[in-house]
């Protein structure tokens, strides 16, 4: 491992706008290059090792993260020595933009994914994840780490999907369009869902290629990389794509942090007694109570034990 390249440990928390982008600019220029991308997008890229991260986000989901107000990508490059594309939109914008377009086939004309022993591209949420899922296209052999993705929002494909309105005026028909199809050339996909949230899970379904893992993950709920972020698996999981070791026993080794999670048991818990299911209910209380200090579910499972010696057991 690399020493941390200065500046990747400048915090970014609190600046408006204009400064943040601004510091973006100071720090990616001092290790590679910054980029605008038209009107609303952004590219900054440093380079290290032969191993490339390809991470998609929106500037409002970076500054509302409580760490360092930077691209996730940087951590990974202070503790890896990953090199690491960034492509940043303001808003949200699905990455539905001429420029973006344009960028990446200088990209792939250049060569530049051609450098690169292994290419990972990453991304969370309907938006970034759509966007690293299609954008794949352009590195054949790469691996796709998408979690909750959308496969695109034409309508006339999910017109089920009603969230996000305001894109639906957006053309998802002309390039890099329909994300299923733009994963086909990838190594290895892994799709991360909520089979219990319902457009993410008909959403993961259309990702139907043989080279697509999709894991579920029941009563995770639909923000994902908060969640894996909280349980500190976020980067483990895109080290192990690094690696390539990344499969579905790894992942869902991974996964099983959830036991200790407690928003997840949480969720858990609301799900069981909705299904109006006492004993499992109780189960599921008295298993948490011996791992965990979780004050809840101990009030939880001692109404369930009064309920039961009175010969009630309560749902």
């Amino acid at each position: 491992m690399q020493d941390a390249p200065n500046g990747f440990d400048t915090p970014m928390l609190g600046l408006k706008p204009a400064e943040w982008i601004e510091k973006l600019e100071e720090i990616a220029e001092e290790h590679g290059y910054y980029q605008p991308l038209g009107a609303h997008h952004h590219s900054t890229f440093v380079e290290d090792k032969p191993l490339l991260l390809v991470t998609f986000e929106t500037i409002e989901s970076i500054q509302d993260r409580a760490d360092t107000g930077q691209p996730l990508g940087f951590e990974l490059v202070r503790e890896l020595g990953w090199s690491h594309l960034c492509i940043l939109s303001e808003g949200q914008s699905w990455f539905r933009d001429p420029a973006v377009f344009a960028y990446f086939d200088r990209l792939v004309d250049d060569g530049f994914f051609d450098e690169f022993e292994r290419v990972i591209f990453y991304g969370a949420g309907p938006g970034c994840a759509y966007a690293a899922a299609t954008y794949s296209v352009c590195a054949p052999g790469a691996t796709v780490v998408a979690l909750q993705p959308q496969a695109t929002l034409d309508p006339q494909l999910t017109g089920w999907d009603t969230r996000f309105r305001n894109m639906r005026k957006t053309s998802f028909t002309t390039r890099y369009g329909y994300a299923p199809d733009m994963t086909e050339a990838a190594e290895k996909v892994f799709i991360c869902y909520d089979p219990m949230e319902r457009e993410d899970a008909i959403h993961a379904a259309l990702f139907r290629a043989e080279n697509t893992t999709l894991l579920p993950l029941p009563n995770m709920g639909d923000r994902l990389e908060d969640d894996f972020f909280e349980m500190q698996i976020l980067f483990r999981l895109l080290a192990k794509a690094g690696k390539g070791e990344l499969d579905a026993h790894a992942a869902h080794r991974l996964f099983r942090a959830r036991r200790t999670h407690v928003p997840y048991l949480d969720r858990l818990l609301l799900a069981i007694e909705k299904q109006k299911r006492p004993l499992l209910k109780a189960y599921l209380c008295a298993n948490v109570v011996q791992r965990l200090d979780a004050p809840r579910f101990r009030r939880k499972l001692e109404l369930l034990e009064n309920a039961a010696s009175r010969g009630k057991l309560a749902g």
